[in-house]
């Protein structure tokens, strides 16, 4: 069992940058793969990043490759998602989860999922 925790959010301006936490519990955080998704009102949750258990290979969605970037410290059994440039569209809850397979963009693939945290970007 993985218990997420994200933080991080907020409200923010266009071009301005957050940073997003997710702290799991337990000992075993090294042997997931851990993903970012966001579910924006009226919109059904979608694949924002992922990152293998070793860290070494992350995968984006198009609209944030080259503004988001992912990592983990498997020692503060915590990931993170970096995020430069936003836009009105990066409104949205932002919910990390976790996944026993090698890394996956599906959510219906992931084990354990924290509650979200909001972002918000003003115009």
């Amino acid at each position: 069992q993985v218990q997420l925790v994200e933080s991080g959010g907020g409200l923010v301006q266009a071009g301005g940058s957050l940073r997003l936490s997710c702290a799991a519990s337990g000992r075993t955080f090294s042997s997931y793969a851990m993903g970012w998704f966001r579910q924006a009102p009226g919109k059904e949750r979608e694949f924002v990043a992922a990152i293998s258990s070793s860290g070494d290979i992350p995968y984006y969605e198009d609209s944030v490759k080259g503004r988001f970037t992912i990592s983990r410290d498997n020692a503060k059994n915590t990931v993170y998602l970096q995020m430069n440039s936003l836009k009105p569209e990066d409104t949205a809850v932002y919910y990390c989860a976790a996944t026993h397979r090698y890394v996956s963009f599906v959510i219906r693939e992931y084990d354990y999922w924290g509650q979200g945290t909001q972002v918000t970007v003003s115009s």
